[in-house]
Parts: C-alpha cells; structure tokens; sequence
C-alpha cells in the first residue's frame, strides 16, 4: 500500500462525501428507510458510499474493500482492506444533531493503521497522515491542499478525577455500571466515531462500549486513536481490538489514553 497516496485519496474523498452528506441534511426533507437489522439508512449513507467506493476503487483496484452499505456483499473474512463507514451516527444525522462522521480506514494484518474521520457538520477533520502521526485539519478545507495541522496526543490521565466519553444514543445501564468503577471529573456525550477522537485529542480519557458495533463503526477512529498513542482493547480481555473477524461484528471495547487503570468487567 503506498501510505502517501491513501492520505491523500482517503482525505479527499471524505472531504467530497461530506459535502454530498451536508447537500441532503440540508434540504428540508430525506428519505429514511429502516435495513434488516433495524438500523436506518439514509439517501446520504447511500451517496456517500457510491462515492468513497467508486474512488477507493478506482485508487486501490487490487485492496479488498469492505463498507456498510456493501457489507452484505463481502461474505468472507480479510486481513487487510480498506473498510468505509460513509455516514457513522445516522440517528444523529436524522434527528439533525450534528455528531455523524465519515470514516474510511487501512487495515493490514487485522490492525486498523490508517484512518480518516470526518465530522462535516462540526468542522472537524481527523486523519492519520502516511508516518503513522495522527492529525487535526483546521477548517476550511480544501481537496487539493492540506490545511494548519494540529499534532493529536492522548492525555495523561488523572485517576482520580477521570474524563469520560459515552454514547449519545446506546447509553446503557451497563455502561454507566461500569464507569462507576472510576472516579469521574466529568462526562460528556458524543455519537459516532467522534468519541474515539475525543480520547485521541485528550478530550477524554476513558470510551467504553458496551453494545453491539460493527468494524466500519470502529476502524479509522480506532486508527485514529492508536496514531495519537491511544489503545482499544476488547472489554472482556483486554487484548487489543482486532479486525477482518467474520461477520465483522465486534465485541464489547474499551478505548482509552495509557495510564487508566483498566478495570475489570
């Protein structure tokens, strides 16, 4: 894989798909139909796939590509592929709360390496560049030139007064069980992938999930993450997060800055 080139196709697609995503959240009405599994999917979802998949393709013909709305399609397992959420946090796209992202991501030998997390709605953009370092864009962007980048770094988490991230919308009895076995500063809430950014900025500290997830929801915040020294791990075990399983379904995680100390389930 040239590192180099995907930085820059990764990017600009993202950036491209979030302007179509921004096109349709702001018409006054979309389409929302409800998928097998019960989750909504969008006309949004659907173009920004048509788009990220048709230049991931046309870039990377000889990487296996995975994504959500082509899932179905993919009935093997893989060890390296690019894997594309095109619209992470639908909910919050239907409901016009901002906190979606487009994520497309690298992973090789079953670690997520590579990652692009865009948040249009927020101005945010977050990637890792070709070195592995992960980076936030400052707005505007443009496709053809990087814009002011701010190198991202996880804290140094204080134990005793933790920052904590959860889901927006699958919060849980058994995710705040579970962050009661810390001791909190302060909490805040975030949907899609967004969360995982907040731990690779320092914004927090701690990410668990205990709910059902699925590789394209995780993968380039998980990229995202390790490329600012941050860990994702499997809850039950506490070994790292691992990628191209079959199904693509993954386990209940924790994602969280060196130093936690990780309690057990």
């Amino acid at each position: 894989m040239d590192l180099q080139r995907l930085e820059t196709v990764s990017r600009r697609l993202a950036l491209e798909a979030g302007d179509r995503i921004m096109e349709i959240y702001g018409s006054a009405d979309f389409a929302v139909r409800t998928k097998s599994d019960a989750s909504p999917v969008t006309e949004a979802d659907e173009a920004a796939d048509a788009l990220i998949s048709a230049g991931l393709r046309a870039a990377f013909p000889d990487v296996a590509l995975v994504t959500e709305e082509q899932a179905a399609s993919h009935g093997q397992s893989v060890s390296t592929f690019l894997i594309v959420d095109p619209l992470d946090g639908t909910k919050e796209f239907v409901q016009r709360r901002g906190d979606f992202t487009v994520n497309i991501a690298y992973v090789e030998n079953g670690v997520p390496i590579r990652g692009v997390v865009y948040a249009p709605a927020k101005g945010r953009l977050f990637y890792t560049r070709a070195d592995g370092q992960s980076v936030e864009e400052a707005a505007p962007f443009a496709k053809d030139k990087i814009g002011p980048l701010s190198l991202m770094a996880v804290s140094k988490p204080d134990n005793s007064a933790l920052m904590v991230v959860a889901s927006k919308s699958h919060r849980d009895q058994a995710t705040d069980d579970y962050i009661g076995k810390y001791a909190v500063k302060d909490m805040t809430s975030a949907g899609s992938s967004l969360k995982f950014c907040l731990v690779a900025t320092g914004e927090a500290d701690l990410y668990p999930r205990l709910g059902r997830t699925m590789e394209w929801d995780t993968a380039a915040g998980d990229a995202v993450l390790r490329g600012a020294g941050g860990h994702v791990v499997r809850f039950d075990d506490h070994q790292p997060l691992a990628y191209g399983k079959p199904g693509f379904d993954n386990p209940f995680f924790i994602a969280y800055a060196p130093g936690v100390d990780l309690k057990v389930s």
